[in-house]
């Protein structure tokens, strides 16, 4: 049976930056409940602490970070690449231990987005671009969406069933 990576969020479990969560969702209950969900937050598991300041990509371009290009900086100047990165590379390690080919990851998010992001100016701008998390599952073959696409993850799921 294929797994699939959801963002902890997602699933209602109180790790958004703000303290907050973002489900749950139908869609995902479902899948728990068939024992397909891997669940993870980057940015906990990457050492970051729960409420935390809201953090963004100057540009947008999780990859731009990946490369060493940009910086993922929170609204206090505070430079927190390097717990991005590593939340990130947990996310491909359990990717490749379950051998996960989708992630569901929180749209909009410096990890986990994986059409929009802020543009790190904290004006509320999105730019066209992706999260840390989601460039590097990318860059490994995996399909990402977001909690708006979860039609699309479903298919996507089916057709590797």
């Amino acid at each position: 049976m294929q797994k699939i990576l959801v963002s902890r969020c997602l699933l209602g479990h109180r790790v958004r930056y703000d303290g907050g969560a973002s489900g749950p969702f139908d869609q995902l209950q479902r899948w728990i409940d068939e024992g397909r969900v891997v669940p993870l937050c980057p940015e906990v598991a990457g050492g970051l602490p729960t409420p935390r300041a809201a953090a963004e990509i100057p540009g947008g371009q999780g990859g731009e970070v990946l490369d060493g290009q940009a910086a993922v900086i929170t609204t206090e100047g505070e430079d927190v690449s390097a717990q991005f990165l590593s939340g990130a590379y947990q996310a491909l390690e359990l990717v490749q231990q379950h051998d996960i080919r989708i992630a569901v990851l929180k749209a909009n998010s410096p990890s986990c987005g994986n059409l929009l992001t802020y543009d790190g100016t904290f004006s509320g701008v999105k730019v066209t671009g992706e999260g840390v998390t989601a460039a590097l599952l990318r860059r490994h073959g995996v399909r990402v969406f977001s909690e708006l696409e979860l039609a699309n993850a479903a298919q996507a799921l089916a057709a590797l069933d």
